[in-house]
């Protein structure tokens, strides 16, 4: 009874009581299999400030992180916190199908930012995402620049969240995806960027380079519906 009163209170207040399970949890699930394949390096791709690498470093991770970041602002953090960690370097560009110089589109809240027109849909669902200037930005290739990285004994994973541009990286790392263990992808259940793949197509991409699909954890809602729009696909060699 007393349990009862104590979850029905904390809902009112906006919040839910369970027992923990490591399953359902994210970090933990992405830890687990870390462990299992030997994950010693990582390629963060659209790294922002460096949001991604700070949760593998809090939850024990102590193998090479490479983080790449396009837009100026977002890559001077990005710097500042990977110069503490000795195995944790920054690289200033974007990755993409094929080496060149674009526009990028900088969003207010900067992780929105992209190099794909923005929908409504998105915009409408995250005002603070709406772009308010433009940066011009270097494009390097997946499989230009991962020779430079690995080395014998290594076991890569690539996490991607490139705001629409994710088969654009894929594409451009074709040699790469024959070489790493596992990677994490956004992906998007509705078009929210322009010319943006969708969720069947990834899976079905990375299921074609012999990929499994270990979870998928939720990414970005709809606060006005509470549709989801973006999930977070964790996919793992079986």
């Amino acid at each position: 009874m007393l349990r009862t009163e104590v979850k029905n209170g904390l809902r009112k207040l906006g919040y839910v009581a369970s027992r923990y399970d490591h399953r359902r949890d994210p970090f933990a699930v992405r830890k687990h299999f870390f462990e299992m394949y030997g994950i010693n390096l990582v390629l963060d791709i659209g790294a922002n400030s460096g949001q991604f690498a700070q949760q593998l470093l809090e939850s024990g991770y102590r193998g090479k992180i490479i983080s790449f970041e396009p837009l100026s602002s977002a890559f001077g953090k990005l710097s500042e916190a990977a110069q503490k960690h000795s195995d944790w370097n920054a690289v200033h560009c974007a990755l993409g199908q094929e080496e060149g110089s674009e526009e990028i589109n900088v969003a207010a809240n900067s992780w929105s930012s992209s190099l794909l027109a923005m929908l409504p849909a998105h915009l409408e669902s995250a005002p603070n995402s709406a772009y308010i200037a433009t940066e011009t930005i270097q494009i390097k290739t997946l499989d230009a620049l991962y020779p430079s990285y690995r080395w014998d004994g290594s076991h890569a994973f690539l996490k991607i969240d490139t705001q629409g541009f994710t088969m654009k990286v894929l594409e451009g790392g074709s040699q790469t995806l024959e070489e790493i263990s596992g990677l994490q992808v956004e992906m998007s259940l509705v078009p929210l960027y322009e010319g943006e793949p969708l969720i069947a197509e990834v899976m079905s991409f990375l299921h074609g380079r012999g990929f499994t699909p270990i979870a998928i954890f939720p990414e970005f809602f709809d606060n006005r519906t509470g549709q989801q729009l973006q999930v977070n696909g964790l996919f793992f060699r079986l």
